[in-house]
């Protein structure tokens, strides 16, 4: 595939299991349907992480001593 803005060819290279096209001259990336979506839930906090509980407190209105 060509860069659509450079028009030379995309490099491919993988992060994290996710394959990202990138162009090597203007450092564009573009990702196949539904890589972003993978990307956003890989990155999004459990629910179940550190911090949440205090986090969801704070954005119900109840106050935590500190």
């Amino acid at each position: 595939m060509k860069c659509p803005v450079c028009a030379i060819e995309l490099n491919m290279t993988e992060r994290a299991g996710i394959e990202i096209d990138y162009c090597p001259q203007c450092l564009g990336f573009w990702l196949d349907s539904g890589k972003l979506h993978k990307i956003i839930q890989r990155s999004t906090p459990s629910p179940f992480s550190r911090g949440h509980e205090e986090h969801s407190r704070q954005h119900q209105g109840y106050r935590t001593n500190e």
